[in-house]
């Protein structure tokens, strides 16, 4: 049964630790257990709750703690700093100020973690549980109103009824394309089947994107509610998540949750004593990015090779094991309880027309706050970076930011003022994506950033169908060859050759959108290209074959530079001006590193 409005201990000072990934790496566990440990020692139990729950989305300042009711926001925290935590904030009610979040300290005033300009401008629905409760207790979901969706629905509504509801929100597909949930789950009601799967695609393979393992490891219960909702809403009574094996505290939590769910009859046979049974199966994934590709992920479940099948059938009618699958990301099916729990309107009042709802983003590269953002559809480019990322750090020059990971492309700063939404984001060449953001500053080169991309396509593609498998190499082979001085204008052409003959002619997404880094960086920032043809010089300095390293006249002669050269290639005597010989410099730039005065530049 369901206990509603289960609060635990609401008197107690509530100390929530960071159990993210990022902040478990950097000993947040440890800091949550000696947290523990010093209150029991002080016999403070009666007035701390020490709680581990997931991601707070600031992975820059981590280890993060928040301590409620005041929602006072400690970063950065270290193991040596318990003591002082529990002495002075919990013994003697001192907020230890040198531990503050720097956002939350301002002009002498104590902001609550809320009030800080990274969370004040987001709109948390998706991650609306996360960092808020305990991950393994599934009375702290329900006490949030969890399950009360799922009860609703199989117990008062049809499943026409549940459908509609999706389709009037105009949830679409967070998973990278966009599609309309409601219209996907339509396909596969109406499909007649003696079985029917629900399949959430947890395997999220963008460097840098950790949008769904949050999810997952912060609140595991709202996408098994929404799996057992969208399985009543087809006809379905089997899920499985597909989440990948390097996520070990994703599937030790889904394990806890679905483990919990099931003792607590809202997974398993006559679910609330309706007719309605519904089961949910983990299989984990060996880290195949090509297996977010639905069809290949189906393939891995049925125990073969992740690659993509040739898509003769839509999967709401022939999917897995030749049966009707519905297959939604983790942050589509995360948004499904709350639109029952809020309604439609409620909805539909966040994002745009087209675009309702919020979108989370892996926020990272030359950016103060890296981390998960979460924020409404239709929030400008400028926004995200300036004002919840707090801006380019070292006085940097924005320059550009890659929206939609290896399957997107680079956004220049003339096109800050675009709204995040998949409309806009496709008019300019790139796509939204799981939800990976790069930002890049005036030191990235971006040539060299479409061949770190076509890398990563080369390495990932299975090699099923030629274009995919052949282009992408030539056109890696093109981009190598242009960053180290040898290109040509024809090289060039061939890349855009290339880049539309593997758009047009690959199997799967994957391919088809491999060349997006290329396209976009050749459209927006053809000049860099024709810098390393023309000039054999890289304009951001970052192509080493390219550079060169002279010492200016500002040189005092200090000798650090040949002193801590390795290949000894810089004369000079000491106080007079040093040179550099550049046929025998191999390009290290430590003696731009170790100079006192920034004599040694590079171009």
């Amino acid at each position: 049964m369901l206990r509603k409005g289960y609060v635990k201990d609401l008197d107690k000072i509530h100390v929530l630790v960071c159990g993210g990934t990022g902040c478990h790496s950097s000993q947040g566990d440890e800091i949550r257990k000696l947290l523990d440990k010093k209150v029991v020692e002080r016999n403070l139990g009666d007035k701390i709750n020490v709680v581990l729950t997931g991601c707070f989305g600031l992975c820059e300042a981590g280890p993060n703690i928040v301590i409620y009711p005041e929602g006072i926001f400690y970063s950065h925290v270290k193991l040596e700093d318990v003591d002082e935590i529990v002495e002075e904030h919990f013994s003697k009610g001192n907020i230890v100020k040198r531990l503050l979040f720097k956002g939350a300290y301002k002009n002498n005033e104590i902001l609550p973690v809320n009030e800080v300009n990274f969370y004040k401008k987001q709109k948390r629905v998706a991650l609306r549980n996360c960092g808020l409760i305990n991950p393994e207790n599934i009375h702290e979901y329900i006490a949030l109103d969890g399950y009360e969706a799922l009860a609703k629905v199989v117990t008062e509504m049809t499943q026409q009824e549940v459908i509609n509801i999706v389709k009037d929100s105009n949830l679409r597909g967070r998973g990278g394309a966009g599609f309309p949930t409601g219209r996907k789950w339509e396909e596969a009601y109406k499909y007649m089947a003696d079985k029917k799967y629900i399949i959430c695609n947890a395997d999220e393979g963008d460097p840098g994107a950790f949008m769904d393992r949050s999810i997952l490891e912060g609140d595991p219960h709202s996408v098994l509610e929404a799996m057992a909702i969208c399985g009543y809403a087809v006809g379905s009574d089997q899920g499985y998540i597909y989440v990948r094996a390097e996520y070990p505290i994703a599937v030790h939590r889904l394990e806890v949750a679905i483990k919990q769910a099931k003792e607590n009859g809202l997974l398993g046979k006559n679910i609330f004593g309706t007719d309605f049974s519904f089961d949910i199966g983990l299989r984990l994934g060996a880290g195949a990015f090509v297996c977010g590709e639905g069809t290949a992920l189906m393939e891995s479940i049925e125990g073969r090779r992740g690659m993509p099948r040739v898509k003769i059938h839509r999967t709401a009618h022939n999917g897995l094991w030749g049966k009707p699958t519905i297959i939604n990301n983790v942050e589509t099916f995360a948004n499904v309880p709350v639109i029952f729990q809020k309604d439609v309107d409620w909805f539909k009042s966040i994002g745009t027309k087209d675009s309702p709802g919020t979108k989370v983003f892996a926020l990272g590269g030359k950016i103060k706050n890296t981390g998960l953002v979460e924020i409404p559809m239709g929030v400008s480019l400028e926004d995200i970076i300036f004002d919840i990322g707090g801006g380019i750090p070292n006085g940097k020059e924005f320059k550009a930011i890659q929206t939609g990971g290896p399957s997107g492309g680079c956004i220049p700063k003339e096109n800050l003022d675009t709204p995040v939404d998949f409309e806009s984001l496709g008019k300019l060449g790139s796509i939204m994506g799981s939800g990976g953001m790069v930002v890049m500053d005036e030191d990235n080169c971006m040539v060299d950033i479409a061949r770190f991309f076509l890398d990563f396509t080369v390495e990932e593609s299975c090699g099923k169908c030629v274009p995919c498998r052949e282009g992408t190499k030539r056109m890696l082979e093109i981009l190598e060859k242009i960053t180290e001085g040898e290109g040509t204008s024809e090289d060039i052409d061939r890349l855009e050759s290339l880049s539309q003959t593997i758009t047009e002619a690959s199997l799967c997404g994957l391919g088809k959108t491999a060349a997006n880094p290329v396209i976009s960086t050749l459209k927006y920032f053809r000049d860099e290209y024709e810098a390393h043809v023309h000039d054999k010089k890289c304009p951001a300095g970052t192509c080493q074959a390219l550079l060169q390293f002279f010492i200016t006249d500002t040189c005092i002669g200090c000798t650090k530079c040949a002193r801590n050269c390795p290949v000894s290639c810089i004369d000079g005597k000491v106080k007079e001006r040093h040179i550099i010989d550049i046929e025998k410099c191999i390009k290290c730039g430590t003696c731009m590193e170790v100079c006192p005065t920034g004599a040694v530049i590079k171009r």
